[in-house]
């Protein structure tokens, strides 16, 4: 059970996740549900958030950071030296040992040439497929029926013009996380983490922000939330045609 919202920026990307981890038999429902981090950073500069069996998991993270040493984010390309490549070397490992595809999926966001790149590994066959400015924002996992129209909700209000910037993606995917913790019916939980990958100490980073870095951002859709409650009553009052309400003090006359 996971919820991950990743968005490519004019300035970098955000990724968010939630951080409920439940714990199966393989036969029946889930038994528990235990807090654990599923957002992780390689090498100060790759981002990777992966929905699925946490084993495959772990073996996709050593994959990624031996794609690392072995430099091919390092190249000119990439679709074909990270994209193609990281795909091939984990279908590769996942089939030594017969897992079969529709078993985990992952988004990774990296920096290839001063370019932040957000690829995405779908979990039905794990082929690459890199956000652009054409469509740059995606979610995945059991919370994805949740977020995908939320998302499709902010981009129509808040990104109608094109990528945002990564402070304002912070805040979408705070707020989009959020509500698929409310509202999930199981399985999704709190806290909500969000790692940003950007150029805030003059060059592209990664790094996961803290809770006091949420906070503005939540009180923001506090407000935001509150605007929305008196939109319906602005409208009511502004209406032309509508009569004048009695005063209290003209009530007791």
């Amino acid at each position: 059970m996971t919820a991950i919202v990743g968005v490519l920026c004019r300035d970098g990307l955000v990724i968010g996740t939630d951080s409920s981890m439940t714990f199966s038999s393989g036969v029946g429902p889930p038994i528990m549900e235990q807090p654990t981090e599923k957002l992780k950073i390689f090498s100060d500069s790759i981002i990777v958030a992966g929905t699925g069996q946490v084993g495959l998991g772990q073996r996709f993270g050593h994959i990624v950071e031996q794609a690392y040493a072995d430099k091919i984010f390092l190249g000119t390309k990439h679709f074909t030296s990270v994209g193609t490549e990281l795909c091939r070397r984990t279908l590769s490992d996942f089939s030594s040992t017969g897992v079969r595809t529709g078993q985990f999926g992952a988004l990774v966001g990296f920096v290839l040439g001063d370019k932040p790149f957000l690829c995405e590994f779908p979990v039905s066959d794990f082929q690459p497929e890199f956000k652009t400015e054409m469509m740059w924002y995606c979610s995945m996992g059991s919370g994805q029926p949740i977020t995908d129209p939320f998302l499709a909700l902010v981009r129509e209000v808040f990104w109608n013009k094109g990528l945002p910037s990564t402070q304002d993606a912070i805040f979408s995917v705070t707020w989009a996380l959020d509500h698929a913790i409310k509202i999930n019916p199981g399985g999704i939980n709190g806290p909500l983490r969000i790692a940003v990958l950007d150029k805030s100490t003059g060059k592209f980073r990664a790094r996961i922000l803290d809770d006091a870095d949420l906070d503005e951002h939540k009180q923001n859709i506090d407000q935001a939330k509150e605007r929305l409650r008196s939109f319906p009553a602005s409208q009511s009052a502004d209406a032309p045609g509508t009569p004048d309400i009695p005063k209290p003090d003209t009530l007791a006359q």
